[in-house]
């Protein structure tokens, strides 16, 4: 982490991640291509996420998920950083010369060889099915269904762990502590995602947000009583009611369950995650 000085009060408090680990400062132009930003936005146009919009404009990496080149080992090529999420991303150079993004675990440097392959040893960067997992395992860019693509545990810092693997499920403690239940020939990749740094950074300043596409949120305290449960009264009123509620007056915070009883992943879940302040 870099700390900046108090020099003015936007950057009191501040800090950023260390890029010391990345090897170049911009992306192979074949690898990226345009993308138009959601920006909090569904297919009809209307506002979905609040809070979201502007930014810098960015280019998208396209990030090998689906690890489909089985069996080709792949040296590690450049260290990157990508503004679409937050863990580091690199450049695999495989040996029949194709070259692929794909994300960054920890302790993963230049140079070291990676594979994807159902024979593959237990090693940091290495992809093979869940079947041959060790329990304990760390594993990251975890598939929900066979060839489905990684999609659990993408983001800096985060692995899921193999907890059991039992009846032709593995059982992964997710990162929300969730234990899940997944077809064990799905396949994942061993470690932890890089910049685990991430989670500790500052801020500091709402132009600095602005840059990161993030939109000022107003509190419902602040509002008229038409706009919101929690607005209106004289001065600085209380909410009025025994829970916190969304503008739509849906109960939100505090631990509430918001996921629908009869989902249809409800059976894979073994566990609930724990919600809350005092959430493990």
């Amino acid at each position: 982490m870099k700390l900046y000085k108090p020099t003015s009060p936007g950057v009191r408090g501040m800090s950023v991640v260390s890029y010391k680990k990345l090897t170049v400062s911009k992306p192979r132009k074949s690898l990226t291509k345009g993308v138009k930003r959601a920006v909090g936005r569904n297919s009809a146009g209307r506002i979905t996420t609040r809070h979201k919009g502007g930014g810098h404009k960015r280019r998208y990496r396209d990030i090998d998920f689906k690890y489909d080149k089985r069996d080709i080992k792949a040296t590690v090529e450049t260290i990157e950083y990508d503004p679409n999420r937050s863990g580091f991303i690199a450049i695999l150079l495989y040996a029949d010369g194709e070259r692929r993004y794909t994300l960054l675990p920890q302790s993963i440097r230049v140079g070291d060889t990676v594979i994807t392959s159902a024979t593959a040893d237990i090693k940091v960067g290495n992809r093979l099915p869940l079947s041959k997992m060790p329990v304990g395992t760390f594993v990251y860019n975890a598939e929900l269904k066979p060839e489905g693509g990684a999609k659990i545990a993408r983001s800096a810092g985060n692995y899921a762990e193999v907890i059991a693997i039992d009846g032709g499920f593995a059982h992964l403690r997710m990162p929300s502590s969730e234990v899940r239940k997944v077809r064990d020939n799905a396949w994942a990749s061993v470690g932890e995602v890089s910049n685990e740094e991430h989670k500790l950074v500052n801020i500091g300043k709402a132009g600095r947000a602005r840059h990161m596409g993030i939109r000022p949120t107003v509190r419902g305290s602040a509002m008229n009583a038409v706009d919101h449960p929690h607005g209106g009264g004289e001065g600085k009123a209380g909410r009025g009611h025994r829970r916190a509620r969304s503008k739509w007056g849906k109960p939100t915070g505090k631990g509430h369950k918001t996921r629908k009883p009869k989902k249809y992943s409800g059976a894979l879940i073994v566990r609930r995650r724990k919600v809350g302040k005092k959430r493990g």
